[in-house]
């Protein structure tokens, strides 16, 4: 025991020792530090995954909502759908100025009918009796002409 004691004694073994410590110590620090880093790093990562998860639900329950919502557009659609079934188609447009028309308003207009009360009488539209007769005398001013 006493060469153990003696080994230690000397200054230079009490230094490897010193050193020694010192490294030990160093690295139950660094170790340390590691530790909590970890922990910091796991925490954050927790706190990270629970607002993920809440946004999830509430993306969850935005489209459960959605869905509601297309649902009751899809049944009003449907009962849209029945009601048009029921309804009767509407009766095609007359056609605005047939030649029989055409015709009437000519003979109106030469029997001194101004071209409101041709309009009012044969039910058509006052620009459509005045473009007849405006196209009817450019037609006859061409024929007189050429």
């Amino acid at each position: 025991m006493s060469a153990l004691l003696h080994a230690f004694a000397s200054p230079a073994s009490t230094l490897h020792v010193l050193v020694l410590c010192v490294l030990l110590a160093a690295g139950m620090g660094l170790c340390l530090y590691l530790f909590i880093t970890l922990k910091r790093e796991i925490a954050g990562l927790l706190h990270k995954r629970e607002e993920d998860r809440q946004q999830i639900d509430s993306l969850a329950t935005a489209l459960e909502q959605a869905r509601a919502e297309a649902r009751a557009v899809e049944a009003d659609l449907r009962e849209v759908e029945k009601q048009t079934g029921m309804l009767v188609p509407p009766q095609p447009a007359r056609s605005g100025l047939n030649l029989s028309k055409r015709t009437q308003v000519l003979r109106m207009h030469r029997g001194g009918h101004d071209n409101a009360g041709i309009a009012s009488a044969l039910a058509l539209p006052r620009a459509e009796v005045d473009l007849l007769i405006k196209v009817h005398r450019i037609v006859v001013d061409q024929v007189a002409s050429g």
